[in-house]
């Protein structure tokens, strides 16, 4: 698949470089431009590319950028995708670095702010994980305690398509249904971090 990503920090460089191994074609963006990636290029073989250029017929858009930065992309960002693509919401809201968001601090799940901010649906997956751990617990399919990843979204079709990445790249991916459901494993809630398998991980989704 075509895949663009936008933010090239730990979290998106990690999932670049699995991606890569993987076959996918990748592109990775971040704010100062391409001519900074050169270091995330030999590191992970993903393109760097500008900004605006990362999503251009992307099947799989993925977001990785302080939640912050989220309402400054360029206007339009995503009118060049591949048709049905699927946008990967991999943010989590800390106030104490993205400052106060009244809609968020009154009760809307961050991924819900992030989809009214880039105007079309988006699926929330790889927030609640470390990045290192992107790279050191990718398992194959039926491992014995192989970790467990949530996936909130309202679009099945582009859901599915998340569910499937997230197994092809070591994962058992927990569907918990549309995205309004996604604050089970925002920050502060027992979902949010610990390295549990499927089994597990849903006892803590419904603990919230």
């Amino acid at each position: 698949m075509k895949i663009g990503i936008i933010g090239a920090g730990r979290i998106g460089g990690n999932l670049a470089q699995l991606l890569v191994q993987r076959g996918h074609e990748v592109s990775i963006a971040n704010s100062r431009g391409p001519g900074t990636l050169d270091e995330v290029a030999r590191r992970t073989g993903a393109t760097p590319v500008e900004v605006t250029d990362a999503p251009r017929g992307a099947e799989v858009v993925i977001l990785a950028v302080p939640l912050k930065a989220v309402a400054g992309l360029p206007a339009g960002l995503l009118d060049g995708v591949a048709p049905g693509a699927a946008v990967i919401d991999a943010n989590n809201y800390y106030p104490q670095r993205d400052g106060q968001i009244r809609s968020i601090d009154d009760g809307m799940t961050s991924s819900r702010w992030v989809s009214e901010q880039l105007g079309r649906p988006v699926i929330k997956v790889f927030n609640n994980i470390l990045a290192q751990q992107l790279l050191d617990r990718t398992t194959p399919p039926g491992t014995e305690g192989r970790r467990a990843l949530p996936v909130a979204g309202d679009d099945v079709a582009a859901k599915t398509a998340v569910l499937n990445l997230v197994d092809e790249l070591g994962f058992d991916a927990v569907d918990i249904g549309g995205l309004d459901e996604s604050w089970r494993y925002q920050p502060g809630t027992p979902a949010y971090g610990p390295d549990v398998d499927a089994a597990k991980l849903v006892g803590l989704l419904r603990s919230a």
